[in-house]
């Protein structure tokens, strides 16, 4: 398990808007985000990964704060 000791940015998400009506699918990503109420905001390291859940659900989130642009 060597991992580079870089700096990983940081990105904030706020759920904004309800997963009811939604793909299960979709509240399966909110759920992997930490998410799943409306207001409710999480802090995570900034990845290729997350940046794609953020993508599959950006319909029901806001990015708040954005190291990475």
């Amino acid at each position: 398990m060597a991992k580079s000791k870089k700096t990983q940015g940081h990105v904030s998400v706020r759920q904004i808007s309800s997963a009811i009506g939604t793909e299960p699918r979709v509240r399966a990503t909110l759920r992997g985000l930490g998410l799943g109420r409306i207001g409710k905001q999480k802090t995570l390291i900034d990845s290729p990964q997350v940046r794609g859940m953020i993508a599959k659900v950006h319909h029901l989130v806001t990015v708040l704060d954005d190291a990475a642009a």
